[in-house]
């Protein structure tokens, strides 16, 4: 992990918990974090949206920070179900997950609309985390790197800096799955997507770049260790304190 990029290491809560429950695993995580002070590692939790406000207000003044899991790309308007992204930073919230595979997939999201949620939260000040990842069949055809190249390009909002936006890449098949890539697939894919940036930003070096698909404490040090891996996307071992916790060690 490069030492001049401070780490993120962030929780994907999905559509899992009820506010009780997972208000305690928070304060669990917090109690965690208060241990080791303001260590050189930012911490995230991005739990469903019905709690994010309860989830701000029991975060706040720690070293935890909470986001969202989507927005709408519009500011207000008839859109039944969906929320905005100035709606979530009326919660307490700072950053939102945009373009996850799951978002991709099951609501059919184009790299179009995920740029443009990923604009929205920048206006609302949120710093967007922008998800990228191949599927199976596209890493088995051997169109990794093209896939991401073209996710990374067209999904990165305008305005995109090492500071308001972060990129999580996360191949499709390995989320959830008990599957990873080896070492040097993740290292490969990172190391593509600096390249990108840096043909897009003019401060690519600093931007966190986080890896995600089935992370857990058996495997997060070898993973965190890798050239510019500055992070990760965790889903499942975010839920528990206990199982988050050893992820996040290894980037203190």
């Amino acid at each position: 992990m490069s030492n001049t990029v401070r780490p993120l290491i962030a929780g994907n809560w999905k559509m899992n918990g009820l506010s009780d429950e997972s208000g305690a695993q928070l304060k669990a995580l917090i109690e965690k974090t208060n241990s080791i002070g303001n260590a050189n590692c930012d911490v995230l939790i991005c739990p469903p949206a019905t709690f994010l406000r309860e989830m701000s207000s029991i975060a706040a003044g720690s070293v935890v920070s909470i986001g969202g899991q989507d927005c709408h790309s519009a500011e207000k308007g008839a859109h039944t179900g969906d929320l905005s992204a100035n709606m979530i930073a009326d919660t307490g919230a700072t950053y939102c997950l945009v373009g996850h595979s799951e978002r991709r997939t099951d609501h059919n999201e184009t790299n179009g609309m995920v740029k443009a949620k990923a604009e929205s939260a920048l206006a609302s000040n949120l710093i967007a985390v922008v998800c990228v990842g191949e599927t199976l069949e596209e890493r088995e055809q051997g169109k990794t790197l093209t896939v991401i190249t073209d996710q990374v390009k067209n999904s990165l909002p305008k305005g995109a800096t090492a500071k308001n936006t972060v990129v999580a890449y996360e191949p499709v098949w390995a989320i959830g799955t008990g599957k990873t890539p080896t070492p040097s697939d993740v290292a490969e894919v990172h190391a593509h997507i600096r390249k990108d940036l840096q043909g897009i930003l003019s401060d690519a070096d600093n931007m966190r770049l986080l890896y995600g698909g089935s992370v857990k404490g058996s495997n997060a040090s070898e993973l965190m260790a890798l050239e510019h891996v500055n992070g990760a996307l965790v889903g499942g071992a975010s839920l528990k304190a206990a199982d988050f916790w050893p992820i996040v060690e290894t980037c203190i």
